[in-house]
């Protein structure tokens, strides 16, 4: 493995549970400790970007170029991923079966549609 692979996984570990520990903490009223949640959240998410940057530049690559097309499949992505999440609660939080599929359906086909954004579609001539 890679030294760079390994520092990026270590990270990207880390600032992942560090986020969802702190969404965990900011969602589950028992737990009472809404803001400090918030607090690991955000850190865990600032956590997450600098693993990127510092995987880029292990790398050797260059910063990442903010474009319509990057911003657009970073809209895509998000609401892809809210509408699967969206489904899953109408399916399991509230007991809405068929409609929670065709949310959780409609989500997982916003997704599918990141492949083609991001690759693009190439003919095998």
């Amino acid at each position: 493995m890679k030294k760079s692979s390994f520092v990026a996984m270590l990270l990207g570990t880390v600032s992942g549970v560090l986020f969802a520990l702190g969404m965990c903490m900011a969602l589950i009223p028992q737990w009472d400790s809404f803001k400090p949640g918030i607090v690991l959240s955000c850190a865990g998410i600032i956590l997450g970007l600098v693993s990127v940057i510092v995987w880029r530049k292990m790398e050797h690559k260059k910063p990442i170029h903010i474009s319509g097309k990057t911003v657009l499949t970073i809209a895509v992505g998000i609401a892809g991923a809210l509408a699967l999440g969206i489904g899953m609660c109408f399916c399991m939080v509230w007991s809405k079966m068929v409609t929670g599929i065709v949310i959780g359906l409609a989500g997982i086909i916003v997704l599918l549609c990141l492949i083609p954004l991001t690759q693009g579609i190439k003919s095998e001539n």
